[in-house]
Order: C-alpha cells, then sequence, then structure tokens
C-alpha cells in the first residue's frame, strides 16, 4: 500500500517537473526571438524653390552728439520703413532687430583716439513673402536709406516647409525600409513590426547670405532663389522574424 502510494507521488513530482521545464523554457525562447533586431538610421531629402527672402539692412548715422545722431538715425528708418510700405511689405512682416547710439573715435599715432561725433544705428530684419519682388524691394530700401543704409543679408527661405517636410520624411521611411530589408535578407530573416521611429533632426532656418545681384540689361537688382534642400533624418528599429 505504502509502496503503491510512493509511486504514484513520484509519478506526479515527475510530470510536474517536466512540465515546469517546458514553461520555463518558453520565455526564454521567446526572449531570444525578441532580441532578434535592426536598427538603421536615414535620411530623406527633397529639394525646393524657396518662395520667401529674409532682408537685413542698417541704418547708420554720425552726428555731433547723442540726440541728434539718433534723431537723424530715426528720420532715415522712417524713410526705409515708409519705402517697405510702399512696396508691399505688411507692418507685421518688418522687426527691428537693435537700435544703439555711441562715441565714435578715429585713431592716428599722433593724436591717439580721437572723438568724431556719435553713431546711431538701427537695425532691421524685413521678411519678403513675394520672393520674385524681392530685387524690387531691395532697389527701393537702398534709395529712401541713401548713403545711411547697409545691406548686411538677403538670404532666400522656404517660408513653409510643411508639405517638403512631409515629403522629406515619407523618402527618409522609404531608405530606412529598404536598408532594413536588405540587411534582413542578408541575414536569411523577415521584418517583422516596428519596434521603435526617433526623428533625429528636421529642416532648420537657412543662415544668412549674400544673394543678389545686378541684372545684365538693368540696374535693377535680381534676387537668385536657387534651391534648397529639406532633409529629415530618421533612426527606424524593425522586430526580425
Amino acid at each position: 500500500m505504502i509502496t503503491t502510494r510512493t509511486r504514484k507521488i513520484a509519478a506526479a513530482l515527475i510530470a510536474l517537473t517536466l512540465v515546469g521545464g517546458i514553461a520555463a523554457s518558453l520565455p526564454a525562447e521567446a526572449a531570444t526571438t525578441a532580441t532578434r533586431y535592426v536598427t538603421v538610421n536615414s535620411d530623406g531629402s527633397v529639394k525646393v524653390t524657396p518662395d520667401a527672402v529674409r532682408l537685413n539692412a542698417n541704418v547708420s548715422v554720425v552726428a555731433g552728439s547723442n540726440k541728434e545722431a539718433l534723431a537723424k538715425t530715426s528720420t532715415s528708418a522712417a524713410a526705409v520703413r515708409a519705402a517697405l510700405t510702399a512696396a508691399g511689405i505688411a507692418k507685421a512682416d518688418i522687426a527691428t532687430q537693435s537700435i544703439s547710439v555711441y562715441p565714435e573715435y578715429n585713431y592716428t599715432q599722433d593724436k591717439g583716439s580721437v572723438l568724431i561725433g556719435y553713431r546711431g544705428s538701427q537695425g532691421f530684419v524685413v521678411t519678403i513673402k513675394n520672393a520674385e519682388n524681392a530685387g524690387a524691394v531691395v532697389d527701393a530700401v537702398v534709395a529712401a536709406g541713401g548713403d545711411n543704409l547697409q545691406i548686411q543679408g538677403v538670404t532666400p527661405f522656404v517660408l513653409d516647409s510643411s508639405k517638403a517636410t512631409e515629403s522629406a520624411r515619407a523618402n527618409a521611411v522609404k531608405n530606412a525600409k529598404a536598408k532594413a530589408a536588405s540587411y534582413a535578407k542578408l541575414l536569411d530573416t523577415k521584418l517583422g513590426r516596428v519596434n521603435y521611429l526617433v526623428e533625429n533632426s528636421s529642416p532648420v532656418n537657412y543662415p544668412p547670405v549674400m544673394a543678389m545681384a545686378k541684372a545684365a540689361d538693368s540696374e535693377a537688382t535680381v534676387v537668385d532663389l536657387g534651391q534648397q534642400d529639406v532633409t529629415v533624418s530618421i533612426t527606424i528599429q524593425w522586430a526580425l522574424l
């Protein structure tokens, strides 16, 4: 009686051990499968023609006193502002970047530093949303400001890059998937689900550069818009089956 009961208990323990061993082995295999993945970096780019131009200009005047320098600077700045308005530039697209007044010196070996007056200046950043009209706006501003005006930068840029960014993003994903599929084929596996996607970088503003010239057959200024790349960089990880 005792022997039969002992045998039954031993058999039950063996069965539980086998089931437990199988159950314990499943998560390990699943974990092994889950850790099989491929991670790729990819860029997507599209070329676009800028639809706007950023104008950086500065009015600067030297006078006998701070007050006079600032007053003359304000007069020249008002003329520039009026020219911009007449050229169709909205008030919201004209921004003062800086206003300053300071003493100006001339240095010579004989006399050292000699005060020659006070310089007033006012800087503007102007957004020209009609890119084709940018050259005419530059000419109008120069005519209004005269010798008191300096053009510091004329920069074509993409005013609204949302559509171009979407296209660049689609190209980045397409390129990433092609690269990942190539690796999967080399490893004799298949792509599974996407574990994660990270966008590393998206389009940023372009630095100011001079981009204007006189037309060959006239005195009018021409702003060459050219083309710019809108690029999106991503990292994607796929599980491997």
